[in-house]
Formats: structure tokens, sequence, C-alpha cells
């Protein structure tokens, strides 16, 4: 056994115990069975890198259940639509790999922060599972890109704060695209080997940011009196610099086969706050793009973060991609 298999042996079997899969009460989700995988495309050689993508919620809830059963076959069929909705992102020169696991319902946002904890961290154990199984397995040193949108947002946060603190694997990260959901200038300064993007092209580095009119004060990915950090999508700066709708190559609205439906150049322009860190966005209006959700107030746009800026991060991952092969 060679020694980068070896010491990616032991990072996985370390994760393993922490995550307490062993558990009778809690076992894992097996990660070599098909059935637990939206995507599992071992055999796309070709391609430059990895995608380890992560669903974002679909799962409703019930009163008796907060996270997501993987027999539930019409969840299931949801959760691969959203994730097909967002694969045309990141897939051009990437294999794709995404696990389906037992997110948290949208009824476990209701819960105060405590008790919502609890079936978030039962979504994290499958996620952490399926990322070190495919580590183990598929990886042999390509190049990843971890991606996710709100839930997958934070799960993938979650797994680069824990898995890439191990020099070797966070030398694999093209970057980690943790869109609608936030990361704070305090996380970062209590998981040193964390950075945050600060341009077009540099890599193994955090890309975030939550889109919202400029009335909006206050959501669950960024609550009032807090800030988050971010970058904007348009112009890649992470100030307050106005980016004009002529940066925008492209709003994309998506189905659950992945089609785009419509595509509108120059759609919005956005500039970040410098107050919440959240990205204003200036031209479109809550009356048009309604928050969707009884979990967000009117002028959050978190349903709409990746539709409308779809072409500026499809051209965006491209880039860094190209940035890491060239290091």
């Amino acid at each position: 056994m060679s020694r980068k298999i070896t010491k990616t042996f032991l990072i996985f079997a370390v994760c393993l115990i922490v995550t307490g899969c062993n558990s009778s009460e809690n076992s894992c989700t097996d990660y070599s069975s098909s059935y637990n995988w939206a995507y599992y495309e071992s055999d796309v050689k070709e391609k430059t890198a990895d995608v380890f993508f992560i669903c974002p919620t679909v799962y409703s809830g019930t009163d008796s259940s907060y996270n997501m059963t993987l027999d539930d076959s019409e969840a299931k069929a949801a959760f691969l639509g959203a994730t097909n909705m967002e694969k045309g992102i990141y897939d051009d020169d990437c294999r794709f790999f995404a696990p389906y696991y037992r997110q948290a319902g949208l009824n476990a946002y209701r819960l105060d922060v405590k008790e919502r904890e609890r079936y978030l961290s039962l979504a994290y154990e499958d996620v952490r599972a399926a990322f070190l199984y495919y580590l183990e397995n598929e990886n042999n040193g390509r190049p990843i890109v971890l991606a996710g949108f709100s839930q997958g947002a934070d799960m993938a946060l979650r797994l680069l704060k824990d898995c890439f603190r191990d020099g070797q694997t966070r030398s694999l990260l093209v970057a980690c695209y943790a869109i609608g959901w936030s990361i704070t200038q305090e996380e970062i300064e209590q998981s040193p080997h964390l950075k945050f993007a600060c341009g077009e092209n540099d890599t193994g580095v955090i890309i975030s940011f939550n889109s919202e009119a400029e009335s909006a004060d206050d959501s669950i990915m960024i609550e009032k009196g807090k800030k988050a950090l971010a970058i904007n999508p348009l112009n890649r700066k992470t100030d307050g610099t106005n980016a004009d709708k002529s940066l925008n190559l492209g709003a994309c609205f998506t189905n659950y086969s992945g089609e785009i439906t419509s595509e509108i150049p120059h759609f919005t322009g956005a500039y970040i706050d410098s107050r919440r860190g959240a990205l204003k966005v200036t031209d479109v209006s809550p009356e048009s793009y309604p928050a969707g959700l009884d979990i967000f107030d009117e002028g959050v746009y978190h349903l709409y973060d990746y539709q409308f800026f779809y072409r500026n991060l499809e051209k965006n991952v491209g880039v860094r991609i190209k940035a890491f092969s060239n290091k």
C-alpha cells in the first residue's frame, strides 16, 4: 500500500471514529451502496477534477420526523431534482459525486438553534461518511471542488472545518462553494486552516454569499446584528464595490431535470453590504421574486442565490480549476 493511500486511510479511520457512526441508535448510512448516491461518476476519467456536492433542503419534515429517511422515494426524487438544478454549474470539467443524506427538514429550521443542531448533526454524520468513502475509494489525489447550497453549504463548511484540517486533504481543495449559508471572520480565526476568497482565481478558499433586497436586515443565514463574509459573484470583490448588471453573464432558471428553462443576460447587479456582509441585489424586487418559504422574511432572495448568478458561478468554477491545475 502506497504512502498516499495509507495516509488517506488513516484520515478516514480517525474521522469515522469521531462521528460515532458505530452507535446502534444512529448508525451511518452505507455509502458502498449505489442506492445512497444521487450521483457517483467514478467511470468518468477524462475530467480534471471532482465535485463533491451537497444538496439543499428539500424535505419538509413531519410532526414526528425532523430528518429525511433514505427509503422515502418522494423525498429522494425531490433531492435528485434539486441537485440537478445546480449540477450544470459544476460538472463541465468535473466528475460529480452527490450523496443522499438524512438531511434536516424545513421544520427543523423553525426550532431554536440549539434544538435544531440535533438534527443537523445527524445530517452531517451522513455527509462526512459519504465524503470519507469518496476520499478513500475514488479520489486518488484528484483536485476537489466542495460545493453545496443552503443546508448543503452548511454541511460543506462543516466538512471543511473537520476533514480538511489535514494538510494532505487540504492540498487537494480547489475551492469550497458554500452558497446560501454564512461564514464569519470569527469562524475563520477559530479554524486557521480556513481561507476566504479574495479574488477571482485564488484556490483552497471559501466562496460564499447570501442574496437579499436592500431593505432586508435579518435572515436565518445572517441574523440581525451579525456580519458574514462574502464575495460578490459578479466582480469577485469582498468590499462594497457595486457591480453593475452588465457584469451579470446570465441568470438561469432551471427545472428538476437540470434544463435551463429561462436565461436572462445582464439580469441584476449587486454589492456587498458593509454592515451585514449580505449580497444586496439591486435590480429586482421582492414582489417579483418572493421569499417563497415561511421561514424567510420578505426580501430574502435565498431561493435564487444560484439562479441570479448562474453563468458567473459556472465560469468561476472553471477559472479556479484552471488556476489550481497551473499551480
